[in-house]
């Protein structure tokens, strides 16, 4: 007699009923196995597993018994309201699906939830696969564990990979995608969601598969191949996680065994109004597992460097975007969701202790406390927090024309008042490109000369700004249009008057901003900003100093009005040259090239903006001047 299960027991499980497997797709799912038989000797084949706990009875369906009903019964392992079956024979790339009479007398065919390998739509099996990819980025590893990322620059292209160039599959993407960010210089990738998902439309935040890669662009290794080549040439990715909910699709998730059983049962704790999905029963023990192990699952798997946590907002609030009577307050009458917040701690602990380096971030609108500060101080945990205030702001402040700006400075001011509260990235992501709200290039009045000038300056505003930065793709040539999942970037834009220069500045921000750190090493520190004159609303000039720990400096001045400077004074910290290092009116950016320093400025001993030593400076009308300085000489106060 051989083994039924493949060696899977009730005490493999024990951790998984308890919340505390955070490598539960090890235990359940599909996995090639040998087993011995009394009478054959070794058998090889395949052992599958799967969570059903209200299942009267799960049948196995696949390509190798014609999808038959019936033909395969698995077995209840005992104790552990799991299914298990070995199946000899099976091997890699069989497709399969569970066959589940549940609870409620239906039958229900559905996929693995376990599946680390999926169809492409519109075919929704799972299939059994091998993870024996040989990574060659050793190197990146080593380092990544010795990594603090909020003293480091961080610089982040947020890509939505079906649609970057449209076609292409992660193995030409490891070629074009690689060397395009290489040159533009950004330090990080972020993959809106690569997890399967069966609706392109959704743009990846409606998840069907959570352990298996979209297929529609290659197979799981063909992944592990474009993160590989992304880690060698020095770049670091991030990819979209969504635990706030999954959609209704028959086949996935919902209604697993004929009971809510990954989903509360409560369509006010268990359903969003807003995207017609379901929520994770977060405060189930086996949900938990399910949860921690598949973030683990990407970081030590696929060698994601982080997870940009999607909508948590919507996890931390039983009332998120529900009317009065729709939800249901939590045990202290509060509307914070406590196991869900739970839950996001125990995420966030586990992975920082699991794979020092990586990182953890937040995507969370509101002004909820501590995000970023850490669990044992009573924080969720997070190591960044997406500042969507200063995005607002920000943007609403470009939105106005250059004469009412004056009434809205604060816009762009305020966000210093909390700076210090979290650890920030500051997104310009493709949420703000969408459903109407315009290109970057289309929120701004004007013509094309003044609306690419003020783009250029708000960019030079972002890069010098506190904080991390991430821009989506396309923003960086100053696309026309809106985001369109189906047309992707307007590459034909790229070597037009405008485009081009937008193009070049951002590599210019990069680069600079990699080799100043003054501009990232204090980001969290008050000691590393300074503002010069934070009040100039009538010019509609801003002026600050970015220090780092050795007390190197960078002043940027940023003018969003058309009206150009030849004698502005500013303040300076320190006495001597101070470099211009950037320009955003230079020719190379298809500025003016007409308003410039002649490469830098020199201080007077005449007082200015609270400071003794100061200089006059040549703004650009709707431009930015940054100017950097060796510290060579005393700080002054």
């Amino acid at each position: 007699m051989h083994d039924y299960f493949g060696g899977l027991t009730g005490w493999d499980l024990e951790g998984f009923h308890q919340g505390g497997d955070t490598e539960v797709w090890r235990r359940l799912g599909a996995h090639l196995c040998t087993v011995e038989d009394d009478e054959r000797g070794t058998l090889h084949g395949t052992r599958f597993a799967v969570w059903a706990p209200n299942a009267r009875e799960v049948h196995l369906v696949g390509d190798w018994n014609g999808w038959q009903h019936g033909a395969q019964q698995m077995q209840l392992i005992p104790g552990s309201g799991c299914w298990g079956a070995f199946v000899e024979g099976v091997g890699e790339e069989a497709l399969y699906k569970f066959k589940i009479l549940g609870a409620d007398g239906q039958w229900h065919e559905k996929a693995d939830p376990m599946a680390r390998k999926a169809e492409g739509p519109p075919n929704t099996a799972s299939i059994v696969t091998v993870d024996n990819y040989p990574w060659h980025d050793h190197g990146w590893m080593e380092r990544r564990r010795e990594s603090h990322l909020w003293q480091e620059p961080m610089s982040i292209y947020e890509v939505h990979i079906g649609s970057w160039k449209p076609g292409k599959t992660y193995q030409e993407l490891a070629e074009d995608l690689v060397e395009y960010v290489k040159w533009q210089g950004y330090t990080h990738v972020e993959f809106m969601p690569l997890a399967q998902h069966p609706f392109s439309g959704s743009w990846g935040y409606q998840v069907t598969g959570y352990f298996a890669p979209m297929s529609k662009y290659g197979s799981p290794d063909d992944l592990r191949f474009l993160i590989d080549r992304l880690h060698q040439a020095g770049i670091g990715v991030i990819m979209d996680w969504v635990p706030g909910h999954f959609p209704k699709d028959a086949w996935a998730l919902g209604r697993f065994d004929g009971t809510a059983l990954y989903e509360h049962e409560d369509p006010r704790l268990g359903e969003h109004p807003d995207w017609g999905t379901y929520i994770f029963n977060f405060g189930r023990n086996e949900v938990k597992s399910f949860l921690v192990s598949n973030a683990l699952y990407w970081l030590s798997e696929f060698h994601v460097d982080g997870l940009r946590v999607d909508a948590v907002a919507s996890m931390l609030y039983l009332d998120y975007s529900r009317e009065e009577g729709q939800w249901v307050p939590n045990q202290y009458g509060g509307n914070e969701n406590l196991e869900a917040i739970d839950l996001l701690r125990y995420t966030n602990r586990h992975m920082y202790e699991r794979e020092p380096g990586c990182v953890m971030i937040a995507e969370e609108s509101t002004s909820f406390p501590g995000i970023t500060k850490p669990v044992d101080q009573g924080g969720l945990g997070f190591g960044f927090k997406w500042n969507m205030g200063w995005m607002n702001d920000t943007l609403r402040y470009l939105g106005h024309e250059p004469i009412h700006r004056q009434y809205h400075h604060n816009n762009m001011t305020f966000a210093m008042v909390y700076q210090y509260s979290e650890n920030f990235v500051l997104p310009i992501s493709h949420d703000e490109v969408v459903h109407g709200k315009g290109s970057m290039l289309g929120k701004i009045h004007g013509d094309d000369w003044q609306r690419f000038a003020t783009l250029r300056s708000y960019y030079a505003f972002m890069w010098s700004h506190p904080g991390k930065q991430l821009l989506f793709q396309g923003c960086e040539l100053a696309q026309r249009g809106e985001f369109n999942d189906q047309q992707g970037v307007d590459w034909l834009a790229q070597p037009h008057w405008g485009h081009h220069g937008m193009q070049e500045l951002v590599k210019d921000l990069n680069a600079i901003y990699k080799a100043t750190p003054a501009l990232w090493e204090l980001d969290q520190d008050p000691a590393g900003f300074r503002w010069i004159n934070a009040d100039d609303a009538a010019a509609n000039i801003f002026s600050f100093v970015r220090f780092d720990k050795s007390g190197n400096a960078l002043a940027a001045v940023l003018n969003f009005s058309p009206v150009p400077h030849a004698n502005y004074r500013i303040g300076l910290p320190m006495p001597g040259v101070w470099k211009e290092v950037l320009n955003t009116d230079a020719e190379i950016y298809d500025g003016s090239g007409e308003w410039g320093n002649l490469g830098e400025v020199h201080t007077e001993e005449v007082s200015n903006n609270g400071l003794r030593q100061s200089a006059s400076v040549v703004v650009p009308p709707l431009g930015a001047v940054w100017f950097t300085h060796q510290a060579d000489n005393v700080l002054e106060g």
